[in-house]
This record gives C-alpha cells, sequence and structure tokens, in this order.
C-alpha cells in the first residue's frame, strides 16, 4: 500500500496566526492516530483530566503556566511539557499564548467536564 506523502512542510507558528478564536484548536497535522494541533489561548481555562490519554503542551509564543492540585509548572517559547494521563490540569496564560498540542485522535479539549470552553473536533487549519 503506497501512502501520499505532504507536498510541503507545516509550520505550525504561520499556522497559529491564522486562529482567530481563543481556545480552539486546529488540527495542522496527523501521525497515525495523532493529531498535532495549534491553538491561542488566553486567561483561565476549566479543570480537567484526559482518562485515556496524555497531553502534550509544546508553546510556539508567548507563556503558559499549567496549574495542578499540587502546584504548576511555567512553560515559554520551545518548551514543552507531557500532562500524564489521568491527571487533573488547568492550562492558564495571563496574555495571549500560541500553543501546539499533542494528542490522540477524538481527545476532547475539556477532557469529561465539558462546558462552553469544549471545542469541536476535526477542524482543520
Amino acid at each position: 500500500m503506497m501512502t501520499k506523502r505532504p507536498s510541503q512542510a507545516v509550520n505550525p507558528s504561520q499556522k497559529s496566526e491564522l486562529i482567530d478564536d481563543l481556545w480552539s484548536p486546529r488540527v495542522i497535522t496527523e501521525m497515525n492516530d495523532y493529531q498535532f494541533k495549534v491553538v491561542k489561548i488566553e486567561g483561565d481555562f476549566v479543570w480537567h483530566s484526559h482518562a485515556d490519554t496524555d497531553e502534550a503542551f509544546y508553546v510556539l509564543k508567548g507563556e503558559l503556566r499549567i496549574d495542578f492540585r499540587d502546584g504548576s509548572v511555567a512553560l515559554g517559547p520551545g518548551d514543552i511539557y507531557v500532562v500524564p494521563q489521568g491527571v487533573e490540569h488547568k492550562p492558564y496564560a495571563a496574555r495571549e499564548v500560541h500553543l501546539m498540542l499533542i494528542e490522540p485522535k477524538g481527545v476532547k479539549n475539556t477532557g469529561d467536564e465539558g462546558g462552553t470552553l469544549t471545542a469541536e473536533n476535526e477542524v482543520w487549519i
């Protein structure tokens, strides 16, 4: 079986600049069952966890804090952090941050919490 190869490279930073809405991840490419998504965030998100998967945050621009019930971790441009599966967390950005998320297809951004910040899956940019 022959797989079609992409005709060009994808630049996550350039793709993130095309997004208008906050907290609305957009798929930029896939690898096996994983998606690479870009998103702009600002302010507080909801406390949530992902029972079945880890979630990777890669900061493209800005400063991100990921809060946990027992502390937090700070990330700047070029930093990556993997939140282990089942660990409750809440991203926060004092000013606009551009991120790349790496997670399996179909993962809901708010985990089981739901709410108004739940984004639609499979939206490409």
